[in-house]
Parts: C-alpha cells; structure tokens; sequence
C-alpha cells in the first residue's frame, strides 16, 4: 500500500474523530517495556498476543482488565508458563477465579498513560506517520524513567 494515504498510519475512525491507540506493557514498577500502535477502531484484544510476543512472560503474572480475558490470551499466557490476572466479564458461563489483591496493582500501566499525556505531542498526536509518532513515544517514556 505504498503511495495510499493511509500507508504506515495507524488511525481509525471512531466516535470522536480520527484515533490511534498505544498499547503498551509496563513491567511491576510501571516502567515501560515495549509499545504498539493501532487503529482507533480495533479493540484492544485483537492486538495482545502480538504485544506479548515482544517480551518473556514466563514465571510473571500477567494483570489486564477484562477486555483481555478472551479464551485465546488466556491460553497463550498458560502456554508461555505465566499466569493471568484477568477478570472475566460479566456474561461469562464459566468464570475464573481472580486475585483480587494483585489485581490493584494494574494501576501502573494506568499511571504510565497519565504521565505518557504530560506530553501534548502525543496527547494530541500532532505526527502524521506512525514511525515518527512511536519514536516520539519512546523518548517520552525515556523522559519519564529519567524523571
């Protein structure tokens, strides 16, 4: 798709416009480990596995909210010997159970996409191509471990 001008973007039409997501995995200090960019559109468990991938989960738990909890993920983290800290949806037939305790600890990567919106650039993604916006994502996450 080169020369079209949706090429090496990563931006779906979504209720409030235009949009990308950053998906990201931050390791048990909050820290950033690796990121991943999507259309605004897709739902966020279509891209985990391919997330997961980039890093060694074995002997970790893994903590994600319930968009995550999809029977697929949950086999691809059993079968890389890490346990999942998910908690299922509402309308499932055969809940699992869920450490409630170790789930507080999700908070972190929610207070790395706090800290990651200090930076208007990527609050407001002011790059058009996806190459230039990730490298500025990185240097945002250097900027916030210096910190």
């Amino acid at each position: 798709m080169v020369g079209k001008k949706t090429a090496d973007k990563a931006i779906g039409r979504t209720r409030g416009g235009l949009n990308t997501k950053l998906h990201t995995i931050v390791d048990g200090l909050g820290n950033p480990v690796t990121f991943l960019l999507s259309a605004g559109n897709d739902h966020d468990s279509t891209h985990a596995i391919q997330l997961l991938e980039q890093v060694n989960i074995s002997g970790s738990s893994v903590l994600a909210d319930r968009a995550y909890g999809s029977a697929s993920i949950r086999t691809y983290i059993g079968e890389h010997g890490a346990s999942y800290v998910i908690p299922p949806k509402n309308n499932v037939s055969d809940p699992w159970p869920v450490d409630w305790h170790l789930y507080k600890e999700r908070h972190l990567v929610e207070c790395f996409f706090q800290k990651i919106k200090w930076f208007r650039r990527i609050a407001t993604r002011y790059d058009k191509l996806d190459a230039s916006f990730l490298a500025f994502v990185y240097l945002a996450a250097i900027a916030i471990l210096l910190i």
